[in-house]
């Protein structure tokens, strides 16, 4: 730890949050009647996770701290952060088509990385987050929250923030889904050239 700079802490710091946020989430397994709290307090840490995916980048762009290691953990620890919160919502049956949206992201995530090390070996280019990959996580991160907060907030409100069997989140996670299809294949348009295979 003592040899990364600020922004690589910070991102290394994110991927310790996990585990604690899906120890608070899952705590509703035993304590049903505390779920709006649980995820209430589960997206406190969930935010303030994501807070820090936004201060590490503009950090390391701002102070010139932009290393490899960064631009190749960086997006690990996002998708630690928000599959761990899907696979969650999945085992609490929060989602809408859960099982379905979730196995579209991770099968993303597996070949977009996948991809990565692709170009990585043959062209000794480490690939950072496009525009495209940066908006499907904000969208990403944007429908963890409302999942985590719609409860609660609807509670306050006295209001449902639900439509027959569907929730604001759920819209909010399907615009997601989509976006992580179209950034998907924008990595794949880009570093085609990469892929042979002969090799």
């Amino acid at each position: 730890m003592n040899n990364l700079n600020t922004p690589n802490k910070l991102t290394v710091a994110r991927m310790a949050m996990v585990p604690v946020f899906m120890a608070v989430l899952l705590l509703e397994i035993w304590v049903p009647d505390w779920s709006v709290f649980t995820r209430a307090f589960a997206g406190v840490i969930f935010s303030a996770a994501a807070i820090t995916d936004a201060v590490d980048g503009r950090m390391a762009r701002k102070y010139n701290l932009i290393t490899d290691f960064g631009k190749f953990l960086d997006p690990i620890a996002d998708k630690m952060l928000v599959l761990s919160a899907l696979i969650c919502f999945v085992r609490l049956d929060m989602m809408f088509l859960g099982e379905w949206l979730t196995v579209i992201i991770i099968l993303r995530e597996f070949a977009v990385s996948a991809l990565r090390l692709v170009v990585s070996r043959e062209g000794g280019e480490v690939v950072s987050a496009s525009i495209w990959g940066k908006l499907k996580t904000v969208l990403q991160m944007a429908a963890v929250i409302t999942y985590l907060f719609q409860d609660a907030v609807g509670s306050i409100l006295g209001v449902s923030l639900r439509v027959w069997e569907i929730s604001l989140a759920d819209l909010v996670m399907i615009s997601a889904v989509v976006m992580t299809l179209i950034s998907g294949y924008k990595y794949l348009e880009s570093y085609y050239p990469y892929i042979d295979p002969a090799k």
